[in-house]
């Protein structure tokens, strides 16, 4: 089985999203950005090093959103999605791009009009309330 992190920045009405590669399983569709957790990893660790990796850049990390499980290639899958706060936003300074051709920050509703990944549509409607709660505050 394998452990998934999905990271959600959300500032200003807007989420970050990322748009993956074209190679590989679901290429080309958007994303929120996170990764695997390698072997004995930590999800604090796993954040900090997929970011730095697929965006050069550091994040603080905030709260656990929500966990679910999906299947994949026969094989039972978990994903864990957190609030995350880049260091800048990726608009001024431009963020590295080494796993996605290109990112934005959009209204979270906007989400099911884009050709997102599955297991991230799964979590969608969490993340939405998250986002909404952590709004109204």
């Amino acid at each position: 089985m394998s452990s998934s992190i999905a990271c959600i920045d959300y500032r200003d009405g807007n989420v970050f999203i990322a748009k993956r590669c074209d190679k590989g399983d679901m290429g080309g569709r958007w994303e929120f950005p996170g990764g695997k957790l390698d072997e004995g990893e930590d999800f604090v660790a796993a954040i900090k090093r997929e970011m730095k990796e697929e965006f050069n850049v550091g994040v603080t990390i905030g709260d656990h959103i929500t966990h679910t499980s999906f299947t994949h290639k026969n094989k039972e899958c978990f994903l864990d999605a957190f609030f995350i706060h880049f260091d800048h936003d990726g608009l001024e300074k431009k963020f590295d791009l080494t796993e996605h051709t290109d990112y934005k920050w959009i209204a979270i509703e906007k989400i099911p009009e884009l050709n997102f990944v599955d297991s991230d549509l799964k979590i969608y409607p969490m993340v939405l309330q998250a986002v909404k709660e952590k709004h109204e505050k």
